[in-house]
C-alpha cells in the first residue's frame, strides 16, 4: 500500500532508510557497501563479504528441519493435493484470470497468516540473519506465501504462459529498476522446505553480474531492459545454492534471479517467502492494513500478485495466529520504541481498523 504521489516514510531506525510502500527503500549508502555498526548475529565475517559482494547468502538451519516439514505437509493440505498421488497436481481447474494461471503454473500457495507460518517469521535467529543485512534492529516482515512447485509439465507447463521479449522473465529478472540513478535497496527471502536437488529447479542467480554490476553496465545500451538482464552466461554464469530443509536464502534485489523450472520426473521444490525490511511505523495506513490482514486472516494488499485461494479462502480454514513480542513488533502491533497503546491494545488490534488520517505532508 504505497504513499499517494511519493511520498516517503522514514524508518524507525537510527539508519536513514526512506519508503512509501514497504518493498523497495532509498539509501544513503547501498547495502554492498554498508560498514557494520551493529555486531554480526548470525553470519560470519566471510558470510557478510559474501552477502556484499555476491548479493546473497545461505543461512543453515535457520529454522528447524522439522518445522520445515510441518510446513511442507501443511502446503500439500492448504492445496488439497496428496503427496504420493501425482495425479492430483495436475487436476484440471477453472482460473479466474491470466495471473492467477500464472501463479498456478509457477506454484504459488495463497496462504499467508496460518500459525506454522508466523512461526517463521518470528524466529529469532531467522530475524537475527536479516539484521545482520539490513544493519538495522527495527524490522517488519513481509507478509508473504508459499510455493509448491512439482514437475512443470501438463496443467503446470511453463509453456501456458506466453514468453515475451521484455520484462518479467521467471528464469532470470531483477526486483528493482537497475536503470535508475539512484538504486533502490530491496532484501527478499525463502525458506526451504525440503532439500534441493538440481533436476527440481528453484532458486537460481548470477552472482557474477551483481559484483560486476558498475563495469557491465557502462557498456550497455541507455535504453536495455531495466528488470531482465541479457547477459553472456559464459562470461556471467548463472549458479544454483544448494538448500536443505531450514535453510534461510537471502538476497539482494540487484542480484538478477529467478526459478529454474522443474524438469524432475517426481520431485517438488517447496519453500516459503520471507523477507523483513526497516519498519515504517509512521506509515499509519500501511501498519494498520497490515495488522489487519493478520487479525483476519485477510489477503495482503502489499503485492497485486497476491490474489487468495479462489476455492476456500484461508479466514475460512484457520484461526487468528498466535504473537510472541517479536513477532507483534514484526508485524507493527507493538512498537519498536516502547509500548505504543494505539497498536498494541487499541482497536488497530482487536476491532474495526479506522480510517487512517491523511499526513499532512500528502
Amino acid at each position: 500500500m504505497p504513499a499517494p504521489d511519493g511520498y516517503l516514510y522514514r524508518a524507525a531506525s537510527d539508519r536513514p532508510y526512506f519508503s512509501n510502500d514497504g518493498e523497495s527503500y532509498l539509501a544513503r549508502t547501498p547495502l554492498k557497501d554498508v560498514e557494520k555498526s551493529h555486531p554480526l548475529r548470525v553470519l560470519s565475517a566471510e558470510d557478510y563479504a559474501f552477502w556484499q559482494t555476491y548479493g546473497y547468502v545461505v543461512v543453515k538451519e535457520a529454522i528447524p528441519a522439522e518445522a520445515a516439514r510441518k510446513l511442507l505437509d501443511f502446503a500439500w493440505e492448504f492445496q488439497g493435493l496428496d503427496p504420493q498421488d501425482p495425479e492430483t497436481w495436475y487436476e484440471d481447474r477453472e482460473f479466474r484470470d491470466e495471473l492467477d494461471l500464472h501463479l498456478h503454473v509457477y506454484g504459488f500457495v495463497e496462504a499467508y497468516q496460518h500459525q506454522l507460518i508466523w512461526d517463521s517469521r518470528q524466529s529469532q535467529r531467522v530475524y537475527d540473519a536479516f539484521v545482520d543485512v539490513w544493519d538495522c534492529e527495527e524490522l517488519w516482515v513481509t507478509l508473504d506465501r508459499l510455493n509448491l512447485n512439482p514437475p512443470n509439465v501438463r496443467t503446470r507447463d511453463r509453456a501456458l504462459i506466453e514468453p515475451t521479449d521484455t520484462g518479467f522473465d521467471i528464469e532470470l529478472h531483477w526486483d528493482v529498476d537497475t536503470t535508475q540513478g539512484m538504486l533502490p535497496q530491496r532484501v527478499q527471502g525463502i525458506i526451504a522446505l525440503d532439500d534441493t536437488r538440481p533436476d527440481q529447479g528453484g532458486f537460481q542467480c548470477n552472482p557474477e553480474l551483481f559484483r560486476r554490476f558498475n563495469q557491465w553496465q557502462a557498456t550497455q545500451p541507455a535504453d536495455r531492459d531495466p528488470i531482465r538482464p541479457a547477459v553472456d552466461r559464459s562470461e556471467f554464469p548463472v549458479v544454483r545454492p544448494e538448500l536443505q530443509a531450514g535453510d534461510l536464502l537471502i538476497w539482494n534485489g540487484m542480484l538478477a534471479h529467478g526459478v529454474a523450472r522443474n524438469t524432475s520426473a517426481d520431485g517438488v521444490r517447496a519453500v516459503q517467502y520471507l523477507s523483513m525490511m526497516p519498519a515504517l511505523e509512521e506509515h499509519e495506513e500501511l501498519r494498520r492494513s497490515r495488522i489487519a490482514s493478520w487479525r483476519d486472516l485477510s489477503t495482503p494488499t502489499w503485492n497485486r500478485t497476491l490474489v487468495g485461494d479462489a476455492r476456500r479462502h484461508e479466514s475460512l480454514r484457520y484461526g487468528r495466529a498466535e504473537l510472541d513480542e517479536l513477532g507483534e513488533k514484526l508485524l507493527g502491533l507493538r512498537s519498536w520504541h516502547g509500548p505504543d497503546p494505539k497498536s498494541a491494545t487499541g482497536p488497530a488490534a482487536t476491532g474495526p481498523v479506522p480510517t487512517a488520517p491523511q499526513d499532512a505532508d500528502q
